[in-house]
């Protein structure tokens, strides 16, 4: 049964070595969203800045207005100034609103691709570990299974070699009887008391 133990730690760190690529590559999958969430957060508040930053010229396209009556000097002149200088920050900020829901856009299009990315590979990577698992299962069967062979081959083995032991000694105590009851003979035809020596 120990061998089988050593096997499945053999086959569980080549199953991480083969999922090293799948984690490291998962994990820069969920950087990469994370950090494109941040940037797409970033450049709403920018927008709305924007935005506010439009609200605030009018106000104070407002205002000057107001000074331009009270003042009644070049009004002609002044208003027209006014117009001009709102219809070109108007044009840089709708340039600028325009050009952060484009990025906006992007982003939101790459995060999309992104999650996808990130949602095969998690489901590639189940696929993996569900093939693995069979696989691993399928090879502790036959482990299992060559372990029993080997066990009644073994036994068998064993058995038969008890039987040659049992029968060699048998062998062997007879020859040792019959050995030892010629040197007792030999040396009653000397003389000599076996049981004194």
């Amino acid at each position: 049964m120990a061998p089988t133990k050593k096997g499945k730690g053999k086959k569980s760190a080549k199953q991480k070595k083969n999922t090293g690529p799948d984690e490291e590559k998962y994990r820069k999958a969920v950087l990469e969203v994370d950090t494109l969430k941040q940037h797409l957060v970033l450049r709403r508040d920018m927008a709305r800045q924007a935005m506010a930053d439009s609200e605030g010229l009018k106000q104070r396209l407002l205002d000057l207005e107001k000074e331009l009556e009270e003042a009644r000097g070049d009004k002609k002149d002044i208003y027209e100034e006014m117009i001009r200088k709102y219809q070109q920050l108007q044009h840089q900020t709708d340039t600028r609103i325009h050009r952060l829901e484009a990025e906006t856009q992007n982003l939101q299009a790459q995060l999309a691709a992104c999650q996808g990315d990130l949602l095969q590979s998690q489901l590639d990577q189940a696929r993996m570990l569900e093939e693995k698992d069979k696989a691993v299962a399928e090879m502790q069967r036959k482990v299992d299974e060559m372990e029993t062979e080997y066990e009644k081959i073994l036994h068998g083995s064993l058995d038969c070699v008890l039987s040659k032991l049992q029968s060699a000694k048998l062998t062997w105590e007879k020859e040792a009887t019959v050995i030892h009851m010629d040197y007792k003979h030999q040396l009653k035809d000397f003389g000599l008391n076996p049981l004194y020596i």
